[in-house]
């Protein structure tokens, strides 16, 4: 039998995320679908993965969030001799004591962000892929569970790809959005320039949700309810990536090597209930689904080398499925 959620409480909760990002704004400006998404991804439990040039805030972002919400935030710079022994952990010896002893490493915290994941070996992008997997990291012979919540948000730079370690399609598969982040408007700009100008800015943040709060949003996202119509739809959006010319997708059938994966499906479902649930509603329309639709599934679909010649884009493709699958009734 599922909780019953009190609905002052949801409407309560509804209300402190609306501030929560209020609350970042006042450091942040303009990046509000970033926001947004990091957002989604920790009601959900999925974890993020951020794509834009440098100075866009990402980083800044990611801070600001983790003092909103009070958790315990860790940046980790990804660099090419980086270990995994450094992000997890290892065992040193403890002279006084003639005993190895284990030192926890950064992913020991509730939001990391993993900068320019892309720079660091496999072994190192693996080690942190295994923790988002499994919440829990091993060193030596003992097993630690990660405290919750666990969110981490890698970043990526679109640009300079020399000497870098792409990640491979199936660890990008575990990102439940990929988000690329965008230049900011020319009124944000200015206001971003102005703020950053005045050496006496430091604006005062208050903690919003507390780690309670996150656990009670998630049991009501949980609850949102979701339409068969629109369950077989996402299902719909996601096989037209994989058979397009089924659906007369005849021109970009050209272009997709591989479709989406069934990650992508079950995350096109919570993120749609949680887009849903920000809205103040406790039941997802077809404008929540497309409204995610990209983030979801653009990391998810493998274009060949004549969609690159053409100039053609995972978002372009998204767009033209979103356009032709309908809703059945």
């Amino acid at each position: 039998m599922e909780n019953v959620i009190n609905p002052d409480i949801k409407k309560e909760h509804q209300v402190k995320i609306k501030q929560v990002i209020d609350e970042v704004s006042k450091v942040v400006v303009g990046q509000e679908h970033m926001v947004n998404r990091l957002l989604i991804g920790l009601f959900t439990q999925g974890h993020i993965l951020l794509e834009g040039v440098p100075g866009l805030a990402k980083t800044l972002t990611v801070n600001t969030l983790a003092d909103v919400l009070h958790l315990d935030f860790q940046r980790i710079q990804f660099t090419p001799d980086l270990l995994p022994a450094d992000l997890i952990g290892t065992m040193i010896y403890n002279q006084q004591r003639a005993e190895f002893e284990v030192k926890k490493g950064p992913i020991f915290a509730n939001m990391i962000l993993a900068d320019e994941v892309n720079r660091s070996p496999a072994k190192v992008q693996s080690a942190l892929l295994e923790s988002m997997q499994e919440k829990q990291v091993t060193i030596g012979e003992t097993t630690f569970k990660l405290d919750r919540p666990f969110l981490v948000m890698a970043t990526q730079n679109p640009i300079d790809q020399e000497g870098t370690y792409p990640l491979p399609e199936a660890q990008v598969d575990r990102f439940m959005l990929k988000v690329h982040v965008g230049y900011t408007s020319k009124d944000d700009e200015l206001e971003i320039m102005r703020r950053m100008s005045n050496m006496a800015f430091k604006p005062k943040l208050k903690t919003i949700l507390s780690k309670d709060d996150i656990f009670a949003i998630r049991d009501e996202i949980n609850q949102v309810s979701l339409s068969e119509s629109l369950e077989r739809y996402i299902i719909e959006l996601v096989f037209a990536t994989r058979d397009p010319k089924a659906y007369q997708l005849e021109e970009e059938a050209h272009y997709i090597q591989f479709g989406a994966s069934p990650r992508a499906s079950i995350n096109l479902n919570l993120a749609a209930k949680a887009n849903a649930f920000f809205e103040a509603r406790d039941y997802v329309l077809p404008e929540d689904v497309k409204a995610i639709a990209d983030d979801v599934m653009n990391h998810r679909i493998i274009l060949n080398y004549e969609a690159e010649a053409d100039g053609v884009t995972t978002h372009d493709i998204i767009g033209s499925i979103l356009n032709k699958v309908q809703i059945s009734k």
